[in-house]
């Protein structure tokens, strides 16, 4: 059954395209003018298969635990070349599998992707009339695309995923996004497809130096293999080496981030995508390079990422606070959030480099929180530009008496991206900012200049709101007038769109732990048990006069001793009656991380 909703996920939406761009295409009479013409049959085969989707990912989520691969399927998919090992020359092989299967890791992505597609799907009911037939044949092979990435456990097929995303999301901008759809979908693609060859490259070279550290004859891309391989006496990656190979994968997953200063295409595509469009670019399509660092950069190249830790916390704080000041000067409603992704993901990207058990949960925990909250501030964008025909905020003004229900959600999604505690966004944020606090990889510093975020963060998004919702009633001059009751509240449909992602935050606001419990005993074992051999392998000091031994620098010693310390007090505090327990015993082995 498990590896059945594995198989779901990745065929169903590729034979469902197939068969939507196999239909008759329908054309919509302009002249009748009807409030509400009739569903294009691709419409309904994209919705159903949405909610087929969403289903198969809460399964995999449900069973996803903390020690192992939920439906796990392997089969040879490319395997060219000498086989065998004995008298073969080194690459004369070549083996490529169709090997996925789900953890604790990816499992929360997945349902996140799920959740998102048949809201994306159902949202552009109203927005898209024309070409209907094309539009969701690329919204259900973009989905096959985002959930391959997710569930790929083969390097070279997570890759094959990765760039196979950036073609349905091309044509997506640049045949139903605005005025500059052709340039921003032309930047969109050459930029991240400039970043992916480097990285592919940085790919390649790991394979075959695992093969030639095997006396193999086939270069194997199986990512389990190749994790245990790369960190092994026998590999010997140099610290050179993995602070090169850092980078490689840094071009390609930075890029896709975005992270600051390689951010510039992010604004641009968002403010020129068709609503569905900009909800997945940003509640998953971005998250395709924070889940490429989590995966590839921290638990295959640890050295690497320990040397460059500094540096990319330094870039996500910059991130964080250049995303907030950008805010300011938007008067662009889309472009707003547009630029507020590129401050949250600098904190994601903040609490990863971290090295901390809380900075890690947190960063996934804020992965997930993002995607909701900002998937459903550009679906209230998309509702509000589908009235006035405008996203300028200074021509809207005074809807909270004429549109109760929009601003209801609006203010919910804005004080959950602003951190209210309660909501989703309290959770993440609090666990970054502390994680980079104790770190020491990082310091106090970083989590008290990244805390600055936070207040320009609630400052830009609560002016915004104040802006849009209260004050004296303003419309643009096309529009009819809100007084006289023509500019309708929500339709029961868009409820429908946005109550599932409203009851996300309340309920991952005050119960993390749902997503938490099986997530930190994954990403010890998976990642940071490697990062921690690599910090304490550097923390070690010369070898002593007498040849004795290594002389152990007092730090790591005084580390472990800590974190045998917190391991008692936490079995004494039984966290587990609380609602944040999770996050206080997270903070507990934040301080077992620290050195005196």
């Amino acid at each position: 059954m498990d590896a059945l909703c594995i198989h779901i996920l990745i065929f169903l939406p590729l034979i469902a395209a197939v068969v939507v761009w196999s239909l008759p295409e329908e054309r919509v009479d302009e002249a009748r003018q009807e409030p509400r013409p009739p569903p294009p049959q691709a419409y309904r085969v994209a919705l159903w298969v949405g909610w087929v989707v969403l289903a198969a990912s809460a399964w995999l989520w449900l069973r996803a635990g903390a020690d192992g691969l939920v439906g796990e399927a392997r089969l040879s998919w490319i395997a060219v070349g000498e086989q065998s090992a004995a008298g073969a020359a080194l690459g004369s092989g070549l083996q490529i599998s169709y090997h996925v299967g789900v953890d604790a890791i990816s499992a929360p992505l997945v349902l996140l992707t799920g959740l998102l597609v048949p809201l994306s799907v159902w949202c552009s009911r109203v927005y898209i009339r024309h070409r209907a037939r094309e539009y969701y044949a690329w919204m259900l092979l973009l989905t096959t695309g985002m959930l391959g990435v997710f569930v790929a456990r083969d390097v070279l097929l997570f890759y094959v995923f990765f760039e196979f995303t950036l073609v349905p999301l091309y044509f997506i901008i640049g045949i139903w996004g605005g005025p500059q759809r052709r340039y921003a979908a032309n930047k969109f693609f050459l930029y991240t497809f400039a970043g992916s060859v480097i990285t592919f490259a940085g790919i390649l070279y790991l394979a075959v130096r695992a093969a030639q550290i095997t006396s193999s004859s086939v270069v194997d891309f199986d990512l389990v293999r190749l994790s245990t391989l790369v960190l092994s006496r026998e590999f010997g990656l140099s610290a050179e080496e993995q602070s090169l190979l850092f980078i490689a994968f840094f071009c390609g997953f930075a890029i896709k981030v975005p992270f600051f200063p390689l951010h510039t295409w992010l604004p641009l595509a968002h403010t020129e995508a068709p609503t569905a469009g900009s909800v997945l670019l940003a509640g998953v399509l971005l998250k395709l390079g924070t889940y490429g660092f989590l995966r590839f950069s921290l638990p295959m190249v640890p050295e690497g990422s320990l040397a460059w830790a500094q540096a990319m916390g330094w870039l996500a704080i910059a991130g964080i606070l250049y995303g907030a000041l950008a805010c300011w000067v938007q008067r662009d409603f889309k472009k707003l959030v547009a630029y507020s992704s590129v401050s949250h993901l600098g904190f994601c990207m903040l609490g990863m480099f971290s090295m901390l058990p809380l900075g890690l949960s947190g960063s996934v925990l804020y992965m997930v929180n993002h995607g909701i909250n900002t998937g459903a501030l550009f679906l209230v964008v998309g509702m509000l530009y589908e009235r006035y025909h405008t996203r300028d905020i200074d021509q809207i003004g005074g809807l909270a008496r004429q549109m109760p229900v929009l601003s209801f959600f609006l203010v919910l999604f804005v004080l959950a991206s602003v951190g209210l505690p309660g909501l989703n966004g309290f959770v993440s944020e609090f666990t970054v900012l502390l994680a980079a606090y104790n770190s020491h990889v990082l310091g106090p510093w970083f989590g008290a200049v990244g805390a600055t975020g936070v207040i320009l963060g609630a400052i830009y998004l609560l002016y915004m709101t104040g802006q849009v919702l209260f004050g004296p009633l303003k419309e643009p001059p096309h529009t009819p007038d809100l007084s006289t009751g023509l500019m309708r509240d929500l339709t029961p449909r868009e409820i429908g769109i946005l109550a599932p992602l409203a009851v996300l935050t309340v309920v991952l606001g005050v119960a993390p732990r749902l997503i938490t419990d099986t997530l930190d005993p994954a990403l010890r074992t998976q990642i940071l048990a490697r990062v921690s051999e690599a910090d304490w392998r550097q923390a070690e000091g010369p070898q002593d006069g007498d040849g004795a031994g290594p002389a152990v620098n007092p730090r790591s010693a005084a580390t472990r001793n800590l974190a045998a310390d917190a391991g008692t007090l936490r079995s004494r505090l039984d966290p587990s009656s609380s609602a944040f327990g999770g996050l206080l015993r997270l903070t507990i082995e934040t301080e077992a991380a620290r050195a005196p």
